[in-house]
């Protein structure tokens, strides 16, 4: 099968879930349950097969195909709908296809009555997921950045007798549509001044634009998409949607939903201006954002008690250093950052699992409640434990999991750009997050610590949560070894030798802008000289892994006895007056989060215009 060929097939990585999530609608109360799981399970491995052997061909060319046959030929106003397959919107795909395989089978035993509707709604997600990926033009994007957002929205509110599980997935639902809306306007400005909504063609029409143009199409075109990504002041839904989701849902929106609104921004931002006059304007924004959505997420991580919360505020703090990255714009950095995510999803996945086995066996995701309960009864009780603890660490970086091979992997590219403080920056996030992480599970399985009466009680409690799934004493099989599965995918991102130079490839095919162009709009095939082998472990990166395990273990012992601290230190720690105004900010009232998003987009502007 040629490139071409190949490129023509890609619609049916979108039309494969699309079909299965019909037929489960349409035929799923008719079935038995385990037909309509198998249905969904055999849908997403299919798709997660062809999207391999899609990736596998375009390592050798980009796959273009044009729905339709509409392309643009040249008139003005005459757009065409491309899809465009290279091996990171591929990559993606497969993240999403393998925690999707793994969110159906912890599920199994999740819904007793009417199951087809959260199988359904799984498949669409998965559709919304690949068209965005694979989109070559803004409009086409956003068509399916919506069709994500209704698939999740719905999902967020799957438990409908519980108000709570609506609230969030309300305020969820709010706020990304307003983001959605925003993007769209920024298309249709776009559009109105160039008369094209393809991404090539942009990137030759945009740098003869004014910069008022650039900066409101710029801005308001990515703002929908830094909103699905949480990235600060636009996060503010993704704590309660975390807390309220069941459990398989906020795997995905972890794992690779949120990280999909950056590689949308970075994919914007790379082909359409990166060429104009916004381009060092961009990098500030993205640096700085970057810098402060970290700082804010690792933060407020520390002073969560309800589990699900904790690891939704990790997840914010990894996608500032995600931005971070991706503001270096060089290949080297990118391919770091595309192990740490495969790594990342993999491992969060895991961590979010767990929690909801925690939750099913102890009813509870609160960490002062569960201390004072014996919880580790059983040898999958302390399975349970196990995977927790190895997760946690490997979110600071310990070896071999491939979060630390990717974090050193950009580390080392950033100061070799002269950005000498990043590799000090990710290690204080990591040791921040997974101490926070490591603190709950001392607390949660060993018992360690006590009740705290100051800010930590302050925050949101983890008993409210309902319970999901009644499993007794015992921890079910088709829970645990999901959570396995993941644990073993991220051990896997860290010792494949081969993973740093495919990944460092990928990173330099998708920066290639010229390329991109030629292949989309003149049938070119190939790519430029690809990159040398790029090194895996090396002892300095194992020694900056080790270190930064070595801070969150201190964060942790830190935070579960901060009340043998002397007492001038604890009266007087320097982040409690931040901490409680930041409490305060994060209000759970919609109105608020508007504003704030309103604030960001102002921001935003004035950051990329100076």
């Amino acid at each position: 099968m040629t490139a071409a060929t190949a490129g023509q097939l890609l619609p049916l990585l979108i039309l494969l879930p699309v079909t299965g999530a019909t037929l489960l609608l349409g035929l799923g109360r008719y079935l038995p349950h385990g037909l309509a799981w198998g249905i969904a399970i055999v849908t997403v491995c299919l798709n997660g097969g062809a999207a391999a052997v899609g990736f596998s061909m375009a390592g050798h060319a980009r796959l273009v195909g044009w729905l339709g046959g509409w392309r643009p030929d040249g008139a003005a106003g005459v757009v065409g709908i491309a899809l465009v397959g290279d091996r990171v919107s591929l990559g993606l795909i497969l993240v999403a296809a393998g925690l999707i395989v793994a969110a159906l089978i912890f599920s199994w035993r999740y819904f007793t009555t009417q199951p087809h509707h959260f199988h359904a709604l799984m498949l669409f997600f998965l559709a919304g997921m690949v068209g965005f990926a694979l989109a070559g033009d803004i409009f086409t994007m956003f068509v399916f950045f919506e069709l994500m957002g209704v698939a999740a929205y719905a999902l967020t509110g799957m438990k409908v007798e519980d108000p709570s599980a609506l609230q969030g997935a309300i305020n969820f639902g709010i706020v990304n549509s307003l983001g959605a809306y925003l993007t769209l306007v920024g298309v249709a400005v776009i559009y109105a001044h160039t008369g094209a909504l393809n991404l090539a063609q942009l990137s030759q029409i945009l740098p003869q634009q004014g910069k008022a143009t650039l900066v409101v199409g710029f801005v308001l075109l990515i703002a929908g998409y830094l909103v699905k990504a949480a990235i600060v002041p636009f996060h503010f839904w993704l704590d309660d949607a975390h807390a309220v989701a069941p459990t398989p849902v906020c795997v995905l929106f972890s794992g690779v939903m949120v990280e999909l609104g950056l590689y949308g921004a970075a994919r914007v931002y790379r082909i359409g201006f990166s060429s104009t006059e916004l381009a060092a304007g961009a990098h500030q924004l993205f640096l700085i954002m970057g810098l402060v959505t970290a700082g804010l997420g690792a933060l407020m991580c520390l002073l969560q008690r309800n589990l699900k919360r904790l690891l939704a505020y990790s997840t914010i703090a990894h996608l500032g250093i995600f931005l971070t990255v991706l503001a270096s714009g060089t290949a080297d950095a990118y391919g770091g950052l595309i192990v740490y995510l495969i790594a990342h999803a993999a491992l969060k996945g895991a961590l979010f699992l767990s929690a909801g086995m925690i939750l099913n066996r102890f009813r509870s995701v609160d960490e002062f409640t569960l201390l004072k309960r014996r919880t580790v009864e059983s040898g999958r009780d302390r399975a349970l434990a196990i995977t927790f603890a190895i997760a946690a660490l490997g979110l600071a970086g310990v070896p071999p999991i491939g979060v630390g091979l990717g974090k050193a992997l950009a580390e080392t590219a950033m100061t070799e750009q002269g950005a000498s403080w990043a590799p000090y920056f990710m290690i204080i996030i990591s040791a921040l997050t997974a101490g926070a992480v490591l603190r709950s599970g001392a607390r949660i399985f060993l018992g360690i610590g006590a009740v705290r009466d100051d800010i930590e009680a302050e925050a949101m409690s983890g008993d409210e949560e309902l319970l999901e799934i009644e499993v007794g004493d015992r921890v079910p099989m088709t829970m645990l070894a999901p959570a396995l599965g993941l644990l073993a995918c991220s051990f896997a991102a860290g010792l494949l030798g081969r993973l740093p130079t495919v990944a460092t490839r990928m990173a330099a095919q998708f920066l290639d802008i010229q390329g991109y162009v030629d292949a989309v709009l003149h049938g070119a095939t190939g790519y430029r000289p690809e990159p040398e082998t790029a090194p895996s472990w090396a002892l300095g990166s194992v020694l900056t892994a080790l270190l930064s395990v070595l801070a969150a273990g201190v964060v942790c012992v830190l935070s579960l006895y901060r009340d043998r601290l002397p007492a001038p230190v604890r009266r007087g720690a320097p982040l409690l007056a931040p901490a409680r105004v930041l409490h305060r900010l994060h209000s759970g009232r919609i109105g608020d989060y508007a504003v704030w998003l309103l604030i960001g987009i102002g921001g935003a502007a004035a950051l990329v215009a100076v």
